[in-house]
């Protein structure tokens, strides 16, 4: 395994057992790390290694709206990734774990994004024509910047978090409000069914780390077979 993708496994451990022990100073900064390696460097502004530059840096446009024939892209695109990334982490962290409104609704992303009201929903279940619109039509520059507002937003919540409010799950009527504003399809309830029974610490375990993370590899396995091809 390359050693920067090893790093971050590792550290993905010790954050579940800080996180499970109730080392709340530790967990927090751990979580930042991990965090960190899997946004932009621009978002934490450190020096750790950054698996999302890594996959764009070096990456076309046309690569990262490009949706590899054959079943290893699982229909994706690295455009539809990055949304897909972003729109889970708005949604989980604002409207789950700090019960605010999601950053995409707030501010106004649809229109920045140039994508149509369709698509103001999480990207699970999404039909192969929609994930190809998606792909094609949607602004790179404002996808990224989105999704670096995001981090930072999740960022300055987590660093915020008391070791009480770890512990508990999340509230019944945010997630209710996920679903009223059509933050996730009808067909990907049982997305909203596991966060259901995830305390807050749970969450910071998969949607903003780990989700990140595995969608990351995908993304850099796609982007490989591109550049063969392209």
């Amino acid at each position: 395994m390359d050693p920067h993708r090893k790093f971050w496994n590792q550290g993905h451990q010790k954050l579940q057992h800080a996180l499970s022990t109730s080392g709340h100073g530790k967990a927090i900064e751990l979580f930042l790390n991990q965090h960190a390696m899997v946004h932009s460097a621009k978002v934490s502004k450190t020096k750790l290694w950054s698996f999302e530059d890594e996959v764009l840096n070096d990456a076309t446009e046309a690569q990262i709206r490009c949706i590899p024939p054959g079943s290893s892209s699982n229909g994706h695109s690295i455009a539809w990734i990055l949304f897909h990334l972003a729109r889970i982490e708005d949604i989980t962290m604002n409207m789950l774990v700090a019960g605010s409104p999601q950053l995409f609704v707030r501010d106004g992303w649809a229109k920045k994004l140039k994508v149509t009201t369709l698509y103001i929903h999480s990207g699970n279940q999404m039909d192969e024509v929609s994930v190809a619109t998606l792909s094609a039509e949607i602004d790179i520059d404002a996808l990224r910047i989105y999704r670096q507002s995001v981090g930072r937003g999740t960022r300055a919540l987590v660093g915020k978090l008391k070791p009480e409010e770890l512990k508990q799950k999340v509230e019944a009527a945010r997630l209710q409000k996920v679903m009223e504003e059509g933050a996730l399809l009808p067909e990907a309830i049982g997305i909203l069914n596991y966060w259901s029974k995830r305390t807050i610490a749970g969450l910071l375990l998969m949607p903003p780390t780990r989700h990140n993370f595995l969608h990351l590899n995908e993304a850099l396995r796609i982007k490989h077979r591109l550049q063969r091809t392209i």
